[in-house]
């Protein structure tokens, strides 16, 4: 029988790797202490009462130039709204990263001073505390000093649990109407969650997850039981789980043809190029890939009407005399770029605005080459906060900030492959 003998000394190659890793982690560790720092620095020197109030001539608040955000709790200070993207592009980070990084840290340092002082000396990671100030922003001064008292000690090691129970501790003893309030949402918090935006997570499949009342849970399997069962002689290869996916699907197009609203309408945009073998189809929406195969098995299924688009040609330009752009225009910029063409950001064209590059009031044609789709922040931000953006390419941009800083945003991996 082999045996093993424990090493008594380190090997001194061993040593420095070891010392190595814990010297770069503890530099890791300080950098993020530093960043977290700075954005609290950035926001105090962008305090939201500096912000001048934006009316219209009846003196009405207008909602669409720079406003004051509270972004941390009660005692903390604001901060003006077009101030997060700059420092956002600077560390990169997407805009809306960059609010939760700005909010958590004016949090933790106006509200949350011990924890603070122990992130500043790394004796506690940023992404710790940051966890914690999740949980604090919404309670009152004397709740953030509750939890700040009681997690600076054991914060370096301390479980979420704890962290979640020390916040509801906390909710329950200075904030009594929100304490009610959770109380009652326990009671009735009913719900059924069917997350699509998750299907990219999971090869094309959605998560569905809930919580029902007993008499509808049982009612559901029953029915869900039932048809599962009945599925068993089309489908004899599947097992019971597959086949019990397969009919909550098949209740819904009962439900719906039942219910006189006709067939089940299922929006897909799938983009396939005619020239590649591989038989993979691309669908937008957050699903991995498909094959061309399982796209036919979803237009076969009853009651589903099937809609074919025209293929567009991404490289034609298109123009039009009107403001608005035609749907033909718009499907083509949304391809183009599918996401908002700020730096960082992630959301996608079809919701955004398509905003004329080269303003439409200082004759800027709505064509092909000066559209590009903006979310609504970042368009707010074009139009009112003194950014500014030119086009490089068809899928990539060049934007300058107000204090000149220039930022580069290429969506050419994200251009979908269609001729």
């Amino acid at each position: 029988m082999a045996t093993r003998t424990r090493r008594t000394t380190l090997d001194p190659q061993v040593e420095t790797v070891l010392r190595a890793a814990e010297v770069t982690h503890h530099a890791e560790i300080m950098a993020a202490a530093r960043t977290y720092e700075l954005a609290a620095t950035w926001a105090e020197l962008h305090p939201g009462d500096d912000v001048d109030p934006v009316v219209d001539d009846d003196g009405n608040l207008v909602m669409y130039g720079d406003q004051p955000l509270s972004l941390a709790g009660e005692g903390a200070p604001t901060v003006a709204e077009f101030a997060i993207p700059e420092f956002a592009a600077a560390v990169g980070l997407s805009p809306v990263a960059g609010r939760k990084l700005v909010g958590s840290a004016l949090e933790a340092k106006h509200r949350l001073p011990r924890l603070w002082a122990r992130v500043m000396t790394g004796e506690v990671p940023a992404w710790k505390v940051r966890r914690i100030t999740e949980h604090t922003h919404r309670l009152p001064a004397g709740g953030a000093q509750y939890v700040d008292a009681a997690l600076a000690p054991i914060a370096h090691d301390c479980s979420f649990a704890q962290i979640e129970s020390t916040a509801m501790t906390a909710v329950e003893q200075y904030d009594h109407e929100r304490f009610e309030e959770l109380r009652r949402r326990r009671a009735k918090h009913r719900h059924l969650d069917i997350a699509l935006g998750d299907a990219a997570l999971n090869d094309g499949l959605v998560p569905v997850t809930g919580l029902l009342d007993l008499a509808d849970a049982r009612a559901l399997e029953a029915a869900v039981k039932t048809k599962a069962h009945a599925l068993l002689t089309e489908h004899p290869e599947l097992d019971l789980d597959t086949r019990r996916a397969m009919a909550l699907g098949h209740l819904a197009d009962t439900s719906l043809a039942g219910g006189g609203s006709g067939a089940r309408e299922l929006v897909i945009y799938a983009h396939h190029d005619s020239r590649q073998t591989h038989g993979v189809v691309n669908v937008e929406g957050g699903s991995s890939p498909i094959t061309i195969d399982q796209l036919a098995e979803w237009c076969r299924q009853a009651n589903t009407r099937v809609s074919i688009r025209p293929v567009l040609d991404l490289s034609e330009h298109l123009s039009t005399d009107a403001y608005a752009p035609g749907s033909r225009l718009r499907e083509q910029i949304v391809l183009t770029c599918p996401t908002c063409v700020f730096p960082g950001c992630g959301r996608s064209a079809r919701r955004c605005d398509l905003d004329h590059i080269t303003p439409w009031h200082r004759g800027g044609a709505t064509t092909s080459r000066n559209l590009a789709p903006l979310c609504r922040l970042h368009h707010r931000l074009k139009t009112h906060g003194f950014w500014t953006y030119r086009r490089l390419t068809m899928t990539s941009f060049e934007w300058t900030s107000p204090m000149g800083r220039v930022y580069l945003s290429d969506l050419t991996h994200k251009r979908r492959r269609t001729h």
